[in-house]
């Protein structure tokens, strides 16, 4: 399937065929080039081209399960030259229980998250706040499909921003915890702190993030649909996750989260 994008002169994208390059190389566990180094690709045309991956990952029988937040930090949008946020989707088989095979993966990062879980039907962005259910200390891996973890920001939007792999530890009551915008977090690998942060890296609080995927949801005409998670962005800087490795993430009123390599 051939998308037109109007970018410096007309020139035919096939989103479809760039997500199954994307794909193979996920499956494959392989690096590849950049897609910008071989197509014009724009970002509204990127996000076709992770929607049509994704819809690859359902048709092999997976099913949507929430939405990942990715440039949540004012210094990660000055870098990539944006002034808004970008994101993904999550499917049931991107959750981790307790165990991820790194070896399975390319460029395999964690970082730690706050997380949000959807208790019913989310239509806009007016509704989020009253429709969160629960909010745990969560993380993320991440996988770059990329040669040497490079990419522009259409590449990384393409890629469904990076997302590999998440999870999350117990689910507490809104109400009880507060506010998030202002959490401790720690970051340990095999017993030794790895990063240190506060949830306030989050846009100033990762609440801010929760609507903002509320937002883009429904400009994508996507329902958030009760039972899944939000991940609202990493509060610090990602680090290389080795095999055979024990990772915990802890928050200021949420527990922790654990998962081995």
């Amino acid at each position: 399937m051939s998308e037109r994008q109007a970018a410096g002169g007309a020139a035919d994208v096939d989103a479809g065929a760039l997500a199954e390059t994307l794909e193979r190389a996920r499956a494959e566990a392989r690096a590849i080039p950049r897609l910008t180094d071989g197509a014009d690709l724009d970002v509204d045309t990127a996000y076709r081209v992770q929607r049509a991956g994704i819809d690859l990952r359902l048709a092999g029988g997976e099913r949507l399960a929430g939405v990942k937040m990715g440039f949540t930090s004012r210094a990660k949008m000055v870098q990539m030259g944006v002034d808004d946020v970008i994101w993904g989707l999550l499917t049931d088989a991107m959750l981790v229980e307790s165990a991820v095979d790194a070896g399975r993966l390319i460029h395999p990062r964690i970082e730690p998250e706050i997380a949000y879980l959807i208790g019913r039907p989310v239509r806009s962005a007016a509704d989020v706040d009253a429709a969160v259910a629960g909010v745990a200390v969560g993380f993320e891996v991440l996988d770059s499909r990329y040669r040497d973890f490079s990419f522009t920001l259409p590449d990384v939007v393409a890629d469904n921003a990076s997302a590999s792999g998440y999870g999350v530890g117990a689910w507490h009551d809104p109400s009880r915890v507060g506010s998030t915008a202002n959490l401790g977090m720690l970051m340990e690998i095999d017993g030794r702190a790895v990063q240190t942060g506060s949830s306030a890296a989050i846009l100033g609080d990762p609440a801010r993030s929760l609507r903002a995927a509320a937002r883009l949801a429904e400009e994508a005409g996507i329902v958030l649909e009760p039972g899944w998670v939000v991940l609202a962005g990493a509060a610090t800087a990602a680090v290389p996750l080795p095999a055979g490795a024990h990772v915990r993430v802890t928050a200021s009123r949420l527990g922790s989260v654990e998962v081995t390599t």
